[in-house]
């Protein structure tokens, strides 16, 4: 097993704000799993609320307070905690850094290649087929179709 030394990188920030993601299994080519570690600064989201039919999901914290809200429960996770989702549930979640210092965490989830995405609050989904997600509005109608690569 080779070591991990150059990982992907994904970082930005977007109207969820600052984030980065350095892509574990990706690096590694995994194709079951995904796995990276995540950065959240001051005020930034994760994701919006949502939760998949057909993978599960799981953080784990490394450093710093992450909240996490799931349904109408606030928790707040600091460094040791894990958090689970499992597949199914359609109890929405995401996490939110509320504090004034970067957060960090493991996430891992399953790698489905037909899963389904609800946005609760929105009521939008995203559903993969193969290699290729698509997007619906809460009307059911497509406005966005592109490659999935599993990440």
């Amino acid at each position: 097993m080779p070591k991990i030394t150059d990982p992907k990188i994904d970082e930005g920030e977007d109207e969820l704000g600052r984030y980065r993601a350095e892509l574990l299994s990706d690096a590694g080519d995994l194709t079951q799993f995904g796995a990276f570690t995540e950065t959240l600064w001051p005020g930034a989201k994760a994701s919006q609320t949502h939760w998949h039919a057909n993978e599960d999901e799981m953080i784990h914290v490394l450093s710093g307070t992450v909240t996490l809200i799931e349904g109408d429960t606030e928790t707040d996770l600091i460094q040791g905690d894990t958090a689970t989702f499992k597949a199914g549930v359609p109890t929405g979640h995401h996490l939110e850094n509320r504090t004034q210092a970067p957060c960090r965490y493991l996430v891992i989830g399953t790698r489905s290649h037909d899963d389904t995405v609800t946005y609760s609050k929105t009521g939008e989904t995203v559903t993969i087929i193969a290699d290729e997600k698509v997007y619906r509005d809460a009307e059911g109608n497509i406005t966005k179709v592109e490659p999935y690569h599993g990440a």
